[in-house]
């Protein structure tokens, strides 16, 4: 494996798909003086449905790609990669490319919000087939918040809507009722849901149409910019190597002009964006 010396660079965020959008823009909101750089697998999204294994390689070749454009600091800005790759990534590879180097997810600092949010100690989790399966949040909330009862439900139709641009459509109703009322219906004292995929805020509206008026929607962003947000001013070795001139670059293993039509979408801008290839 390559040992990456530690240099000035921008933050990276990852995703399989446009969902690490949501994320980049709000910590963009918050520390807009760093550099950036947002990389989507968008040719091989979803990672929701594929394997561990599979899941593990693809999250490995991005960080990698991220490292050797210069990022010190990768967030993967994806939830099914937080489930089946971080841990991997951080025990086996990080001490072979350079122990100085980070690899942050989003579902530690989303559970260590939730305390301090449910009322009632019960709470959902709305996420990918592969999140759900692999039970990472009620293990990481029982962890921490033992008393906390946690239900899951899996969304398979969810990120294809707003893939699509379909997340607004008459159709996403049904999708968007139907997982709700099922997960609903495994506790009524629910009076949390979290959004654990990073697609899901472009459906908050219908989200909202669907559940009592008083029920707490977590969306991540906010949570992960304020985490990451600490994490840097904690850590002053790695925040000393964070570039400083506001740039934010976009790449993607899609069609360029595919991804900046979606990618506008979940950002309210026009973007410009390169393609690469990911390979180990």
């Amino acid at each position: 494996m390559v040992q990456y010396p530690m240099q000035t660079g921008p933050i990276g965020v990852f995703d399989s798909g446009y969902g690490g959008l949501t994320i980049l823009q709000k910590i963009r909101e918050l520390m807009p003086q760093y550099d950036y750089v947002y990389l989507g697998d968008n040719a091989r999204t979803p990672y929701g449905t594929r394997s561990f294994d599979v899941v593990y390689e693809f999250t490995k070749q991005s960080v990698k790609k991220l490292f050797d454009l210069g990022c010190p600091l990768v967030i993967l800005g994806c939830n099914t990669a937080s489930a089946k790759a971080l841990k991997s990534i951080q025990t086996n590879d990080l001490p072979q490319w350079g122990n100085e180097r980070r690899v942050l997810g989003v579902i530690r600092p989303t559970v260590e919000a939730i305390d301090s949010i449910t009322k009632s100690r019960h709470v959902g989790i709305l996420g990918t087939v592969g999140t759900i399966q692999s039970e990472s949040y009620p293990i990481e909330i029982k962890k921490l918040f033992p008393d906390i009862t946690v239900n899951g439900n899996a969304c398979p139709m969810w990120v294809p809507l707003v893939e699509n641009s379909e997340y607004n459509s008459d159709g996403a109703d049904y999708f968007v009722k139907k997982e709700l009322d099922r997960l609903l219906s495994q506790d009524k004292d629910i009076d949390t849901i979290v959004l654990a995929c990073t697609h899901y805020p472009l459906l908050i509206d219908k989200i909202r149409k669907y559940v009592p008026k008083e029920m707490n929607i977590v969306s991540q962003g906010e949570i992960v910019a304020k985490s990451l947000e600490n994490y840097l001013s904690r850590h002053g070795d790695m925040e000393n190597h964070i570039g400083r001139s506001a740039s934010c670059k976009f790449y993607t293993t899609e069609a360029i002009e595919k991804f900046r039509k979606s990618a506008s979408v979940f950002l309210h801008e026009e973007i410009e964006a390169e393609r690469i290839t990911l390979a180990l």
